[in-house]
């Protein structure tokens, strides 16, 4: 072990973000592994990284028997011949004597150097799997770094690594060049055993437009106003229900801004994506006829648990339901309610 060996260890902890510690005690269990190849499957061996020192040494460890009853010379000694070591030496205890590394055949030395190799990439895959796991459930910023053309899924540099973008997970006719810089929803992160972290990333998830009015709105992202429930249709139209905790602040108003400059921002990540944002209400028949907005609704009555009927007027009914039923069926969802609509 030289000089060079530590400083690399330092500047993989400074570039790659993988402690010395750490690698250190991998570096010594590859070691440890080669060594044994040496001198004996069934030896036990001790092998000590000083960052201090800047050296190694191995250790072969013994127990300390009687006498005549040694059985395996690998892993005991008698201990008159251990006493001709150290006198400390007692009955029951443990010899460690050094072991001189330079006669170590290139093979040893090649199998310890793939496992510290290995080392660093199980490293590597763990610091990737905390650093997304601290921003599941966020939105990051990555570069599109490939465009596959036979399935439309992109390949995005997330800063931290690099994951694919799926193009079920894709706003509906959305399209991405390389070079683009594209926003996404970190929905799921697995540990993968091979090549690093199994990331789900979403630019069709309802949280995903949540995540983008908190990053917005500043009355959001300091708690004035609440996001209460959101219903996504992705590309189509999103129903975002938002409450007021402060009298003096209006929800609706806040979220579009003045001249309608932060939903337009909003709306620009979204490719236009129509959104209805919506006053909460605990009242559920109040909350349901503002669901459906931009209907006019003339009556909500509560029938059952979590059911209503709603009543419009003739003309209101078909931009109540909406095109194919979208309107209706994102009010249920955004109120949770089963919503049977009648002129």
């Amino acid at each position: 072990m030289n000089a060079d060996f530590f400083a690399a260890l330092d500047l993989l902890e400074k570039e790659k973000g993988i402690p010395k510690d750490y690698m250190i005690q991998k570096i010594e269990a590859a070691l440890t592994n080669a060594c044994r190849k040496e001198v004996g499957p069934s030896t036990v061996i001790r092998v000590s990284l000083d960052p201090v020192k800047q050296d190694m040494k191995v250790f072969q460890q013994r127990n300390v028997v009687a006498d005549g009853a040694v059985i395996d010379p690998d892993t005991e000694i008698g201990l008159s011949e251990a006493k001709a070591i150290t006198r400390r030496c007692k009955l029951g205890g443990v010899l460690e004597t050094e072991l001189k590394t330079k006669n170590f055949r290139r093979l040893s030395a090649q199998a310890g150097k793939q496992m510290i190799i290995q080392a660093i990439r199980d490293a590597e895959r763990e610091r990737q799997t905390r650093e997304y796991e601290n921003l599941k459930e966020e939105i990051i910023t990555a570069i599109v770094d490939k465009v596959d053309v036979t399935n439309g899924n992109l390949v995005l540099d997330t800063g931290t690594g690099y994951a694919t973008l799926l193009k079920d997970e894709q706003i509906p006719g959305e399209r991405h060049e390389v070079g683009d810089r594209i926003k996404v929803f970190i929905s799921e992160v697995k540990s993968g055993e091979v090549r690093g972290p199994i990331v789900t990333l979403s630019r069709i998830h309802p949280n995903f437009v949540k995540r983008l009015f908190e990053l917005e709105i500043p009355e959001i992202m300091d708690g004035t106003v609440l996001i209460k429930s959101v219903s996504r249709e992705a590309g189509s139209r999103t129903k975002i229900a938002v409450e007021s905790r402060d009298e003096n602040v209006d929800a609706i108003g806040a979220c579009i801004g003045k001249n309608r400059m932060r939903l337009d921002a909003i709306l620009a990540e979204l490719g236009n994506e129509k959104i209805d944002i919506i006053k909460y209400s605990e009242d559920p028949t109040v909350f349901v006829a503002e669901a459906l907005s931009p209907a006019k609704v003339l009556g909500v009555e509560l029938d059952g648990e979590r059911t209503c009927r709603v009543t419009v007027s003739a003309d209101q009914l078909s931009l109540a339901i909406g095109k194919e039923g979208q309107n209706a069926k994102l009010a249920a969802k955004l109120t949770g309610y089963k919503i049977d609509i009648k002129a």
